[in-house]
């Protein structure tokens, strides 16, 4: 009986435990451009003043070099928190065109995909 008691127990007691899940690393990835950062970022900058503002670009295609795309994404659990796509195109060592695939909403913030 006393068997039965502890086993009865046992099993109560492994039902209340909790559940152990493997830990998920937070993966960031490519240039995160702030709200600031994208401010300051102008028509007319020359590529050595988009890059003391912005940094080195991710993707710095060869075939297209009057293009540069900041790319940022962020992964937490697994989930797809934030997703940023900004692409600058230069005429001449000068910036011309703005593609900002992730627009900053009322609060300054950029919008976040994914949630």
């Amino acid at each position: 009986m006393r068997i039965l008691l502890v086993l009865i127990s046992a099993l109560l007691v492994s039902c209340a435990l909790p559940t152990f899940t493997p830990y998920k690393v937070e993966i960031r990835q490519g240039n995160l451009i702030t709200p600031d950062m994208r401010a300051k970022l102008k028509l007319g900058m020359t590529q050595a003043q988009v890059k003391a503002v912005l940094g080195a670009p991710l993707i710095n295609d060869a075939y297209h070099t009057n293009r540069w795309d900041y790319v940022y994404r962020l992964e937490t659990r697994g989930d797809l928190v934030e997703n940023q796509r900004l692409t600058l195109y230069f005429a001449k060592d000068v910036l011309k065109r703005i593609d900002d695939a992730t627009p900053l909403t009322a609060s300054g913030h950029s919008t976040q995909e994914g949630r």
